[in-house]
């Protein structure tokens, strides 16, 4: 709670309508410095058996939430740090130097799940449940099934109300991030398919529900320590005052969430190519070949100057959507310029930074690989690459018609 509370404290330093996007005020300062020694000193010692046996530590979660981050933008009342969006961005960022895996546990728990509960909830079910989620309980968010990918709404899990007024869920999901650990469960099922997307209904699901199975992890490529899991629902009764926010709403608000969500994304991207490009710098200067450092060589560089140029346009990308929200202004734009290009920039810094290493860096022994295997993943979830540029493309239409 004393580590809670001390993130609530006032900013002695505003920003100015012309600072530029990379300068933060005290609170977001504070969150950046903090999560940075904590990702190193915590986090860092674990990534490497979290990843060979696809486990989060449990103390790594645990430790989140005695931190604070796990309810970054939740008001103090139920325990949050009642901090900005940027904060929540920044801590993303950080975690994601050291390991992505962490970082998309944070990333979903708040700009998600959190955000989910925070406007679209009514009383009742903030009281029941931002308390829990600010600190003690992981959540998950339930969207994606195995015929409904890009195409979300197109999912087939179902929801009736019975005589009195609870519902009955039937279906299955699949990709759901955090779910191996999770407690409390968004879920996004159709009431009435006559109506098609119109009837989706958010619902919130918990751990233990009769009927309710968390399958097994997903093997992957990369944020291997994140688990990935299918949900099933068998006849699952939800009680009728379960259902967040509006009947029918759902599909609406899981389009305006993910699209803070991208924000959040970017933060992870920008993470991990800012973390390779920080642990592979001190090689250039340590590796001697033909008698200099191979940072030296005008080719090396080069090559270090495009990714350099590269991470701080991720970046500007990333900070100014985050503050275009903060500000009311629209972001969808925004949000999926920079999901798509930190994607591009994460995966195209890790690979290099692999060559750079060379043959070492084709190794456990160095953190490369990792970062590189982290980083395809953020041109698949939580809106493909190509789902990014059809929604910049209409937008950008938009403008001039």
């Amino acid at each position: 709670p004393a580590a809670r509370r001390a993130w609530a404290r006032p900013a002695a330093r505003a920003l100015s309508s012309h600072s530029p996007l990379n300068v933060l005020t005290d609170e977001e300062a504070m969150f950046k410095d903090t999560v940075a020694k904590f990702a190193q000193d915590v986090i860092g010692p674990r990534v490497r058996d979290m990843d060979e046996k696809m486990t989060m530590d449990k103390e790594v979660i645990q430790a989140m939430f005695d931190n604070g981050l796990m309810g970054v933008e939740i008001d103090e009342k139920y325990g949050g740090a009642n901090a900005s969006f940027l904060s929540a961005i920044l801590v993303i960022e950080e975690l994601a130097k050291v390991d992505a895996s962490v970082s998309v546990c944070c990333d979903v728990q708040n700009t998600l799940v959190n955000n989910l509960f925070r406007f679209y909830a009514n009383d009742h079910i903030k009281d029941k449940y931002l308390p829990r989620l600010a600190t003690t309980d992981l959540g998950s968010f339930g969207l994606s099934e195995a015929g409904s990918g890009s195409d979300a709404f197109a999912l087939q899990t179902r929801a009736e109300q019975t005589a009195d007024g609870d519902f009955i869920i039937n279906g299955s999901k699949l990709w759901i991030t955090n779910a191996g650990e999770a407690n409390i469960f968004l879920v996004m099922a159709n009431l009435d398919p006559s109506k098609g997307y119109k009837g989706i209904t958010c619902f919130v699901v918990e751990r233990g529900w009769e009927g309710f199975e968390v399958g097994k992890k997903e093997d992957k490529l990369g944020i291997r320590a994140s688990s990935t899991c299918p949900l099933t629902f068998d006849n699952v009764r939800v009680p009728k005052e379960n259902v967040l926010g509006e009947i029918g709403k759902g599909y609406k608000y899981a389009i305006e969430i993910l699209n803070e969500g991208r924000i959040g994304i970017g933060a992870q991207m920008l993470g991990i190519a800012q973390g390779a490009f920080d642990s592979v710098m001190p090689y250039l200067r340590e590796r001697k070949q033909f008698g200099q450092a191979i940072g030296d060589f005008q080719a090396v560089q080069h090559q270090v100057a495009q990714a350099a140029i590269d991470i701080e346009a991720a970046r500007l990308l990333v900070y100014n959507a985050a503050r275009k929200k903060m500000a009311g202004e629209s972001f969808v734009k925004e949000a999926a310029m920079a999901k798509f290009y930190a994607s591009q920039v994460a995966e195209r810094v890790a690979s290099q930074s692999i060559e750079w290493y060379g043959g070492v860096g084709f190794t456990k022994d160095m953190p490369a690989e990792k970062f590189y295997r982290d980083a395809k993943i953020g041109k698949i979830y939580e809106g493909t690459s190509n789902i990014q540029l059809q929604t910049i493309a209409k937008l950008v239409q938009k403008e001039y018609n």
